[in-house]
């Protein structure tokens, strides 16, 4: 299967950075003061609680869940045969971090599909 762990488990926070404090302090979860990425065995994952009004994902959605992939085209070509719509868009990839779409589950849970650069 394509997927190879989880990228990143995104949602909404009033107060982001307490909030990612707590979870860092209390469980070891996330990454350190000046970081971006926690890194675990599988592989990277982004853990970042987002501001309350981001539009990154759906507004009436508290979280997106991301998960890392490989062969990112040959998922969506597997994803649009089977009638799922796929979202993309040019500004979403970054050579330095990797290439992202996107699709919803059944119940209209966002999902961000990440092919990590160099992958």
């Amino acid at each position: 299967m394509p997927v190879t762990g989880i990228g990143g488990f995104f949602f909404r926070s009033s107060d982001p950075d307490g909030l990612a404090a707590w979870y860092l302090k209390h469980l070891g979860v996330g990454a350190p003061p000046g970081a971006f990425v926690w890194d675990q065995q599988a592989g990277p994952t982004v853990f970042a609680p987002f501001k309350d009004d981001s539009d990154y994902f759906a507004a009436d959605r508290r979280w997106m869940l991301n998960l890392r992939v490989e062969g990112l085209d040959d998922l969506l070509a597997s994803l649009a045969a089977a009638g799922i719509p796929v979202e993309t868009r040019a500004d979403w990839d970054a050579p330095e971090v990797g290439r992202f779409a996107r699709i919803h589950d059944p119940e209209g849970n966002p999902i961000e599909l990440w092919e990590p650069a160099g992958a």
